[in-house]
């Protein structure tokens, strides 16, 4: 039997383009948004309800009301009140009255259709309008089950981001983090995961045993975690399949073990092993089981990620004196430091698109998420407060999610903790709503 929170995949028929209609006088204008600037405005977007009848009516409004919030939630959309929409959602077909749209300044419509087929299948049509250019600029139909409504939902949402912005999107998407409940003396954690917007929240582990560090693989389809637990009295490194739940211990270690994460690929896990008074940083061959050391110091060496490309590897260590960010070839030579401002660096995460590297930054009593380039220039923090760690990325490299902790009173001790996004500007901050307190997040790679 299938677990129940397993993604229901696409049946049959995945998606058709619609056919490009061009109504206008000048079908050459080009509806686009720079998201290469800072802080770019936000561009008015219309999206009346899907139609359908009955049932598949209902389906529509929830469809649009997921695009909506997922557009909004970007910070790059601002979809306007339906109630100053004066051309009716029903007479969109085939071909939009602009005028109407150009009134109430909207730059981009979308229009949709939810239709129920005799399998007990639903076709899902939608169309996305470049209003004062008059033309339709993407069209897709897709067949999914009934079930599947909300996916669908957070793939038109990609559609439209990409043709407006020229990037590939991230709502159709999910994370993993760890789900955390009960007094401080007694925490229960558990790994969980839902959809990158906070829906289809589901417990993974039971939370008998302490579980830290969840990490996604990056290759592409893969349904696959590893993280930290103490299921066994030690910290060990674990694989968890999404789709089976099946899980195993990646190895014996006679250290103790931390911060696993995959290699681009998704062959290779790397992570720390410790042994005495330092750690040092392993990659185990998934296939083979082959453990091979990449650093030796006396030092604390952890915290390792790999570069896009596999060729590189980000990593904290202590070997000047204090805790900062380091990398080297993925083979272990040309180790260097690229952080070297004040404070003390932890939890480099490379970005997606290599152009960075994420961190969190301990100076005096403050936390920072910040990132720089890889080779440590142009150092930029984007939020700080009481406790911020564990930055992840989201697949596109334009968002940023970490978890914050606010005090509870002035002796400083920790109250709530709950997951963060950021826009990699440093705007547009929005929690990620989770049932209970949340840390550690990890995103997924865009699903198939």
């Amino acid at each position: 039997m299938k677990p129940d929170f397993r993604r229901v995949r696409f049946s049959g028929l995945c998606a058709i383009v619609l056919g490009l209609l061009c109504f206008a006088p000048d079908a050459r204008a080009d509806l686009t948004l720079d998201i290469t600037r800072a802080n770019p405005q936000p561009m008015p977007i219309a999206i009346p309800a899907f139609q359908g009848q009955g049932g598949d009516g209902q389906v529509g409004a929830q469809v649009t009301q997921v695009v909506s919030a997922d557009l909004e939630r970007s910070g790059l959309f601002k979809p306007l009140d339906p109630r100053a929409f004066i051309q009716d959602p029903a007479a969109l077909v085939p071909v939009p009255r602009f005028a109407d749209w150009k009134l109430i300044n909207a730059q981009a419509l979308v229009s949709g259709q939810v239709t129920a087929q005799p399998d007990g299948h639903l076709k899902i049509d939608f169309r996305l309008w470049d209003v004062l250019a008059g033309i339709q600029l993407i069209g897709f139909s897709y067949n999914t089950t009934a079930t599947n409504w909300r996916e669908i939902a957070h793939i038109i949402s990609d559609q439209i981001y990409k043709r407006i912005t020229g990037e590939d999107g991230y709502f159709n998407t999910r994370i993993v983090y760890v789900s955390e409940s009960g007094p401080p003396q007694r925490r229960v954690k558990r790994l969980s995961i839902m959809d990158q917007d906070g829906f289809n929240n589901k417990a993974l582990t039971d939370g008998r045993a302490l579980v830290l560090t969840p990490r996604f693989s990056p290759a592409p389809g893969a349904q696959e975690i590893t993280y930290l637990s103490y299921a066994q009295g030690v910290p060990q490194v674990f694989l968890f399949n999404i789709d089976t739940r099946q899980q195993e211990v990646l190895g014996q270690f006679p250290g103790m073990t931390f911060a696993p994460r995959f290699s681009p690929d998704g062959n290779k896990v790397i992570f720390s092993l410790s042994g005495g008074a330092n750690s040092q940083i392993y990659t185990q061959d998934l296939r083979t089981r082959k453990v091979t050391q990449i650093t030796s110091s006396a030092a604390i060496d952890t915290g390792p990620c790999y570069s896009p490309d596999g060729t590189q590897i980000a990593f904290e260590s202590d070997r000047g004196g204090t805790q900062q960010i380091y990398v080297m070839n993925a083979d272990g030579s040309n180790q260097h430091r690229i952080s070297f401002s004040s404070g003390r660096y932890a939890t480099p995460v490379w970005s997606p698109r290599g152009d960075l590297i994420a961190f969190t930054k301990q100076e005096g009593g403050n936390f920072s998420i910040g990132v720089m380039q890889p080779d440590g220039q142009r150092e930029r923090i984007l939020s700080n407060g009481f406790l911020v760690e564990g930055p992840t990325w989201a697949p596109n490299g334009r968002v940023l999610m970490y978890f914050k902790q606010t005090p509870s009173d002035a002796s400083g001790r920790g109250d709530s903790t709950r997951l963060y996004s950021i826009d990699l500007t440093g705007s547009n901050e929005r929690e990620v709503v989770t049932p209970q307190d949340g840390s550690d997040p990890a995103w997924s790679p865009l699903l198939q």
